[in-house]
C-alpha cells in the first residue's frame, strides 16, 4: 500500500491550521460533524430526484460513538460517501472543498445549508487525534474506500470492506499529557455538551448509545430483608441535538413565552429579558438574529472580567460563543446571538476580526438595537427607566469615548434626573425651557441630595429654570464632548457666568468688589495656590460661600481625573466667592485690617466651602483649631 505525501503547501498548511487556526482543541467535533452533515445534505439533494436513493428525511442521521479502552472516537454517517478521486481531491490536498464543489456545479442557492465551503476543518482532528481513518462507500459506487494518516507524514488509500453508502470517521486519540487530558472526549458527558453547544441545531439528528442504571425489581423476601437493590446496565440511543433552532422559526408560531424561555435557558438568566427582537434579514449578507435586552446588568459588567458579544451561527453551527465585534461597547449590554449563511464555518476569530460580512452584520445590528431602544423610550417609559437604571452609564460611556465619535447617534438616548425630580431627555429638557433661558443648566455632586445643597444651585432655581443633576464619574465628560443639544449649550451651575445675573445687581457687587480689592487680594495671596482669587459672588443667596471654577478643567472632572491610576495630578482654577449680602462679608470687612485674623477667616471660609462641594479638607485639624479660637 503506497504512503502518498501531502503536497509542500499543504503541510505547511495543515501544521499552521493544528497550531494557529483554531483557538480550541474542541471545535474538532464540530468540524467532523458538520461535514458529516454535508455529506447528507448531498445525498439527499439526490434523493429529491433519483428515486434509487431509498432513503426519505427522517432515515438520514450522524452517530457519535467513543471507546474508551481503544481510546477512539468514530464519526458515523449515511449521506454521499466519497470515491477515490474524491478522497485524493478532498482529503489529499487541504483547503480543497467538496461542499463548495457540490454546491457551485448544483447551483444550489442560500437555502441550501451546506455548511463547510473552505475544507480545512477536516484536519482539525488532527488537534485531538494521533491517527485519522476514514472508511467511506460512494453512493452510486460498489467498491468502498479507507483513507488513513497519522498527520503531515503523508497519508494511504486502500480498498475497504464497507457495505453501506456513507462515511464513517475514525479517531484515535492522543496521549494525556499533564497540559491536555485528550481522554475527555470519550466522555459520554462531555460529548454530549460539546453537541449541544456547537452542533445543536444541525439538521439531521446526531444520535448516540448512551448506557444507563436502573435498579433491578426485589423479591418480597430481598425487601422485606432490607436489602439494598441492584442496578442493571441498559443502553438507550439519545438524540443529542433539538435540529430546529427557534430564530428559523416563522415569527407567526412564536409566542412571547418562547422567546422569553429561549433566553433564559440559553443565557442562564434568572430574570425574563426587558425587550427582544427577532431579526430576518434577507439582504447581503443575509442573516436572522435575536436580540435581547436584559432586565439586570449582569454582576460582573463594570468589570475587567466581563465579556461581550454576541453567540454567533453559520447554517446553524456555533463559530463563536461571544462575538465582540457584532456589538460596539455602548451597547456591550446586548445578548443573542446572529445566524448567517455567509460566513464560513472554517474560520478563525482572527480572521473574523477582517470579514467585511461580519462588519455589515454587525452595523446592522447596531440600527437595530438603537431603533429598539428608541422605541422603548417612546412607548413603554417605565421599562426603558429600568433599562437605564442598569446599564445607562454605558451610554453616556459611548458619547464620550472615541473623541464623541458617536455622539449623534445616542444622545437622544440619555436620561439625566433633573431638579423635577424625574429622569428627563435632552429633547424633553429643551423643549420645557423658557424662552428667555439660554443655557442647559446642570450640576454636579456624588449625590442627588449633595446636588441640592450646592449653593451655585440657587440662583438657577430662583428663576424657575430646571437644572439636569450629573452624579456619575462620565456625566460631565459626556456633556462636554456633546457641547450643546439642539443649539442650546450646556452650562455648570459654577460657571462664572450664568447668563441670568441681574445688571442692577451685577453692578452693585462690582462697585463692593472695587471697594473691598484690597482684602479681597490679600485673602487669596493667603490661600496661596489653593485658589487663583477671591471674588465677591453674584449667585450666592443665603449661602456665605462657594468655590468655583475657571477654565475647562471643573472640580468634578478634578475629583474624577484624580481618582484614576497615575502620578500626574489635575487642579482645577479654584475660585473663592464671597456671598455680599451675608453678615459674614460684615465681619470680614471690619477685621480686613488685622491681617493674620483676615488669613484666619479665608482659610475657615476656604475650607467650608471645600465641605459644601464634598472635596476633601486638605488640614482638619488646622480648620478644627481655627473654629473653635475664632468663635
Amino acid at each position: 500500500m503506497e504512503q502518498k505525501q501531502f503536497k509542500a503547501e499543504s503541510k505547511r498548511l495543515l501544521d499552521m491550521m493544528i497550531h494557529s487556526i483554531y483557538t480550541h482543541k474542541e471545535i474538532f467535533l464540530r468540524e467532523l460533524i458538520s461535514n458529516a452533515s454535508d455529506a447528507i445534505d448531498k445525498l439527499y439533494f439526490k434523493s429529491l430526484t433519483d428515486d434509487k436513493v431509498g432513503l426519505a428525511k427522517d432515515d438520514f442521521a450522524i452517530w457519535i460513538s467513543a471507546d474508551k479502552d481503544s481510546r477512539t472516537l468514530k464519526i458515523t454517517d449515511n449521506g454521499i460517501g466519497m470515491t477515490a478521486e474524491e478522497l485524493e481531491n478532498n482529503l489529499g490536498t487541504i483547503a480543497n472543498s467538496g461542499s463548495l464543489k457540490f454546491k457551485t456545479e448544483n447551483k444550489l442557492d442560500e437555502d441550501n445549508q451546506i455548511i463547510g465551503q473552505f475544507g480545512v476543518g477536516f484536519y482539525s482532528a488532527f488537534m485531538v487525534a494521533k491517527k485519522v481513518t476514514v472508511i467511506t462507500k460512494a453512493y452510486g459506487s460498489d467498491v468502498a474506500y479507507r483513507w488513513e494518516s497519522e498527520g503531515v507524514d503523508g497519508y494511504t488509500i486502500s480498498e475497504d470492506d464497507k457495505a453501506s453508502v456513507g462515511t464513517e470517521i475514525i479517531l484515535e486519540l492522543l496521549d494525556d499529557t499533564d497540559d491536555e487530558k485528550y481522554g475527555e472526549f470519550l466522555d459520554t458527558y462531555r460529548l454530549k455538551g460539546l453537541i449541544t453547544k456547537y452542533s445543536d441545531y444541525i439538521r439531521f439528528p446526531i444520535k448516540m448509545e448512551v448506557t444507563h442504571s436502573r435498579p433491578v425489581e426485589q423479591s418480597e423476601e430481598d425487601k422485606e430483608a432490607g436489602k439494598s437493590p441492584e442496578f442493571e446496565e441498559y443502553i438507550e440511543i439519545e438524540t443529542l441535538n433539538s435540529m430546529v433552532p427557534l430564530w428559523k422559526k416563522s415569527k407567526s408560531e412564536l409566542k412571547e413565552e418562547d422567546y422569553k424561555h429561549f433566553y433564559t435557558e440559553k443565557f442562564y438568566d434568572y430574570n425574563e429579558p426587558l425587550k427582544y427582537s427577532h431579526v430576518v434579514n434577507e439582504g447581503v449578507p443575509s442573516y436572522n438574529a435575536l436580540l435581547y435586552i436584559p432586565s439586570k446588568a449582569p454582576y460582573d459588567f463594570y468589570s475587567k472580567e466581563f465579556e461581550k458579544g454576541l453567540q454567533l451561527y453559520s447554517n446553524g453551527v456555533l463559530i463563536m460563543d461571544k462575538c465582540a465585534d457584532l456589538l460596539p461597547d455602548y451597547f456591550c449590554f446586548v445578548k443573542g446571538l446572529v445566524d448567517s449563511e455567509d460566513l464560513s464555518l472554517n474560520i478563525s476569530r482572527e480572521m473574523l476580526q477582517h470579514d467585511r460580512q461580519l462588519k455589515v452584520i454587525a452595523k446592522s445590528i447596531e440600527k437595530t438595537v438603537s431603533s429598539e431602544l428608541k422605541k422603548m423610550l417612546k412607548n413603554d417609559r417605565e421599562n426603558y427607566e429600568k433599562f437605564w437604571n442598569e446599564f445607562g452609564v454605558q451610554l453616556k460611556f459611548g458619547v464620550y469615548s472615541g473623541y464623541g465619535m458617536n455622539k449623534d447617534k445616542l444622545q437622544d438616548l440619555l436620561l439625566f434626573t433633573s431638579s423635577q425630580g424625574k429622569l428627563v431627555t435632552l429633547d424633553e429638557y429643551v423643549t420645557a425651557m423658557p424662552e428667555d433661558q439660554k443655557f442647559i443648566y446642570y450640576a454636579t455632586g456624588e449625590s442627588v441630595a449633595r446636588i441640592e445643597q450646592l449653593p451655585q444651585t440657587e440662583l438657577v432655581k430662583d428663576k424657575g429654570f430646571e437644572i439636569l443633576y450629573l452624579t456619575d464619574n462620565v456625566d460631565e465628560f459626556a456633556l462636554k464632548m456633546l457641547m450643546n443639544y439642539k443649539e442650546k449649550e450646556f452650562k455648570n451651575v459654577s460657571s462664572d457666568d450664568l447668563g441670568i445675573e441681574n445688571t442692577e445687581k451685577q453692578e452693585e457687587v462690582k462697585a463692593k468688589e472695587e471697594e473691598n480689592a484690597d482684602m479681597l487680594k490679600s485673602m487669596a495671596d493667603f490661600l496661596g495656590e489653593s485658589v487663583s482669587k477671591v471674588v465677591l459672588s453674584k449667585r450666592l443667596k443665603s449661602h456665605p460661600v462657594c468655590i468655583s471654577s475657571e477654565g475647562e478643567i471643573t472640580l468634578e472632572m478634578e475629583k474624577v481625573l484624580n481618582s484614576m491610576p497615575g502620578d500626574q495630578k489635575v487642579k482645577a482654577q479654584r475660585v473663592l466667592e464671597i456671598n455680599p449680602d451675608h453678615e459674614i462679608f460684615g465681619k470680614l470687612t471690619a477685621v480686613s485690617s488685622d491681617s493674620e485674623k483676615l488669613g484666619k477667616y479665608a482659610k475657615l471660609l476656604y475650607t467650608q466651602a471645600l465641605l459644601i462641594e464634598g472635596m476633601p479638607v486638605e488640614n482638619p485639624v488646622e480648620f478644627s483649631n481655627l473654629i473653635c479660637e475664632l468663635m
